[in-house]
């Protein structure tokens, strides 16, 4: 049998919406959202070495995260619920600097979003959710940072009208404190 994935590359270099492997019988189903020779197969270098999952309810906001050092590139797919994904292009480097875009991922339609290093990554859990990540590097702490999920110049168009309204909004202390855009380009011109 023939696993078939299909991979759209965005505009957003390096990222793609991937649509897993899906077969169902009379018994349920199977989802393979991974598989290393596949990938490799479409140019796609992503070789796992950490798995993690968030359980979230609804109204939650996990703004941009990223690690400034030890990048860390994550396949992302909702197992179960609906979330509001979004990516932002943080490579100073590139034509799509600063840019977002934005997919709604849920249990149902098992689409999977390959950040590549180099990008933020956050969401709006619309409905109660388990979100699987699969990164290709593991969590460094140290290097640990974010940019404020309603930051005027990135300008992500949040759907808050999905939770009853921004007043529905659940978000952390350390989500309350992350810098600015104009912080972070600062930042990474001071270190280049």
């Amino acid at each position: 049998m023939v696993q078939k994935f299909e991979f759209q590359e965005l505009d957003l270099k390096g990222a793609y919406l991937i649509k897993p492997f899906y077969a169902t019988d009379h018994r349920g189903g199977l989802i393979k959202d991974y598989n290393i020779d596949v990938f490799h197969a479409q140019g796609i270098d992503h070789d796992l070495k950490e798995v993690f999952y968030t359980i979230s309810k609804r109204g939650v906001i996990r703004a941009t995260h990223f690690q400034l050092v030890k990048q860390q590139p994550k396949l992302v797919r909702c197992i179960s619920g609906h979330v509001y994904d979004v990516i932002v292009d943080l490579r100073p480097e590139s034509q799509t600097y600063g840019q977002w875009r934005g997919f709604h991922l849920t249990g149902e339609n098992t689409l999977s979003l390959l950040v590549p290093a180099g990008f933020g990554h956050g969401y709006l859990v619309v409905e109660d959710s388990v979100v699987s990540y699969k990164c290709a590097e593991v969590f460094f702490g140290e290097g640990d940072s974010g940019i404020m999920y309603d930051d005027p110049d990135i300008g992500i168009q949040w759907p808050m009208e999905l939770i009853g309204g921004k007043e529905n909004l659940i978000i952390s202390e350390k989500d309350l404190g992350l810098m600015s855009f104009k912080e972070y380009t600062r930042r990474i011109k001071l270190e280049v």
